[in-house]
């Protein structure tokens, strides 16, 4: 039998020592994707349940990054129950959920109610329609001043003379308007009447809020897919509706005379046109609405996911940062899949270095 040398000997040891290592290396940072570039392992979080609940102007965005954080992320539970912005306040305010998403923020006086200071975080935003289901009519424009009389009740048909000055040469029916709004306490309501009173101050009598004192003639359904259904069931209907559920529901929708004079129909890159003029606050709010900018949709949206700052499970707290770094990396990526609009890089920047604020016990 062959002797092997003292010299060959070493060398098989380093050789053995170097296959080690680098094979414990390879299985704890990295691994092939299926294309066969080698890519960091996402670190995995600890078995955790996130419910959430709140606006459903934001519902269809949730569901598709809970799907995709999933993927990622197997041992966290996240659940969102929709309600509206108000019911997502409350259950905040209540300890029911550890998440509430909400187009509108919190009234001072509503503060004291919860728990401990909470954060406010950005992740999408979008267009809030006019949408209309009219006869015969396939393209339609409205001024502010024509929407406030549409939805406080003082204009009634389509062919009125206010609506046939903002749409010159279009045949319009004397249909009756039929006028749609939330039932429940809405961030969407918060935001159209919001811009209501921005860009038609004069016109507009009913005041901002979740919920406002519509006329008894008008009808109310529950969630943005409840005022679309009503509105795709209705001819001469017209509701205010989440671009993300009119797309879903095949509904038409008004363009809207801007801040700069031009009518711009709802869409992404006018939404995002609205948000990137738009000024941040220190707690990451911002406000679009009738924003300037000749191609700037006029009634855009943003819409925040609320925590509490302190938060006193560890595994909830890590899964919260986790969720959000994922909305905040692949998640702004899922956007337009489901209609909304990704957040402008300076908006982006600030809501992921507000996700250290956040501090687990």
């Amino acid at each position: 039998m062959n002797r092997i040398s003292p010299r060959a000997r070493w060398t098989l040891a380093l050789l053995l020592v170097f296959g080690l290592v680098a094979a414990a290396c390879g299985s704890s940072s990295t691994k092939k994707s299926d294309t066969g570039t080698t890519t960091a392992k996402t670190k995995q979080l600890a078995s955790a349940t996130l419910n959430g609940s709140g606006s459903t102007f934001q519902q269809a965005y949730d569901e598709t990054v809970i799907q995709g954080f999933k993927g990622e992320q197997p041992a966290v539970t996240v659940t969102y129950a929709g309600g509206g912005s108000g019911k997502g306040q409350t259950d905040l305010q209540a300890g029911l959920v550890q998440w509430a998403g909400s187009d509108s923020t919190v009234k001072p006086a509503d503060a004291a109610s919860y728990k401990g200071p909470f954060l406010y975080f950005p992740t999408v935003g979008a267009p809030i329609t006019i949408s209309y289901n009219v006869s015969g009519v396939d393209k339609l424009q409205l001024s502010a001043d024509t929407i406030a009389g549409i939805f406080q009740g003082t204009i009634k048909t389509w062919d009125d003379a206010a609506i046939k000055t903002d749409n010159p040469g279009v045949s319009l029916p004397s249909t009756s308007i039929t006028v749609a709004h939330r039932s429940d306490g809405s961030g969407t309501t918060a935001q159209f009447t919001k811009y209501l009173t921005k860009a038609a101050p004069t016109s507009w009598k009913l005041g901002t809020d979740k919920t406002v004192a519509w006329p008894a003639s008008e009808q109310g359904g529950n969630g943005n897919a409840g005022v679309a259904q009503i509105v795709k069931g209705t001819n001469g209907a017209v509701g205010y509706v989440d671009f993300s559920d009119a797309k879903a529901a095949g509904l038409k929708f008004a363009g809207v005379k801007n801040a700069s004079g031009k009518y711009v129909a709802p869409s992404l890159s006018a939404a995002t046109a609205a948000m990137s003029t738009a000024t941040v606050n220190t707690d990451l709010t911002f406000d679009p609405l009738d924003a300037s900018g000749a191609t700037a949709y006029p009634i855009t949206s943003p819409t925040y996911i609320l925590v509490y700052t302190t938060q006193s499970d560890a595994a909830v707290g890590n899964a919260l940062k986790g969720f959000l770094n994922y909305i905040y990396g692949a998640g702004q990526g899922l956007a337009a899949s489901v209609d909304f609009a990704k957040l402008p890089s300076n908006i982006l920047s600030q809501a992921k270095a507000q996700v250290d604020k956040i501090t687990v016990s």
